[in-house]
């Protein structure tokens, strides 16, 4: 079996809540099986304990629990500045906890038992959501990085990906092909980029932030 849903720089990880060991284990084989990173937890307690250290990309969370129930613990969590995508499982569910659920965030509201294809759907939904923010915050990053190169080392990088050699880039700059390797292997290795093409993948990303004039400021030859 495989996921309906691509897996992106790593594989989705996925946080089960329930009190239940059967259903525990159940939905565990089912996407464990469909290629996702599954952690089970049997209490809300539990889960919070964990999420500090390693944040999944969805939650499926059990209503009614002994302790912190379904509802309470998104409110602790969002408390916490976490913003996981949820859905909840119930075999209690009623219409005014639905809504409730529904405006605490959560992507969807699934009574038990539940159909592999709807939970699929659902758990889809959910990771649209975490696929959205997961390239915000890998946006954010490469903003970072790129504010974190000289002037110097941004105006090779735009040589770099235009298809320039060296003594090219050299020859526009006014220096010489010693330096341009230099500052280019700088400005790759702060980017993070692993070769020419992952850096223009990296730059078409970044937009006009990468764009001569644009955030990186004022030039100067270094």
């Amino acid at each position: 079996m495989t996921s309906p849903f691509p897996v992106y720089s790593r594989p989705w990880r996925l946080g089960i809540v329930d009190d239940d060991g059967a259903v525990l284990r159940s939905l565990s084989r089912l996407l464990t099986a469909c290629g996702y990173d599954v952690t089970t937890f049997q209490s809300a307690e539990e889960f919070l304990e964990s999420v500090e250290s390693e944040e999944p990309d969805a939650l499926l969370l059990d209503l009614r629990m002994p302790g912190t129930d379904g509802l309470s613990l998104v409110e602790r969590m969002r408390e916490r500045g976490f913003r996981v995508p949820t859905v909840f499982l119930s075999g209690h569910a009623d219409v005014p906890t639905s809504v409730r659920a529904i405006r605490g965030g959560a992507v969807d509201f699934l009574e038990k038992p539940c159909d592999e294809a709807t939970l699929l759907a659902s758990l889809g939904r959910a990771l649209d959501v975490a696929k959205r923010n997961r390239e915000r915050t890998g946006d954010a990053d490469l903003r970072t990085r790129w504010r974190s190169l000289t002037p110097r080392e941004r105006q090779v990088c735009r040589h770099v990906v235009q298809g320039r050699l060296n003594k090219q880039i050299a020859a526009a700059l006014g220096t010489t092909e010693k330096t341009i390797k230099v500052h280019r292997g700088r400005g790759m290795t702060k980017m993070g980029a692993g070769s020419v093409a992952e850096l223009v993948r990296f730059m078409d990303r970044l937009g006009e932030d990468s764009a001569e004039g644009g955030s990186a400021g004022p030039q100067r030859v270094e």
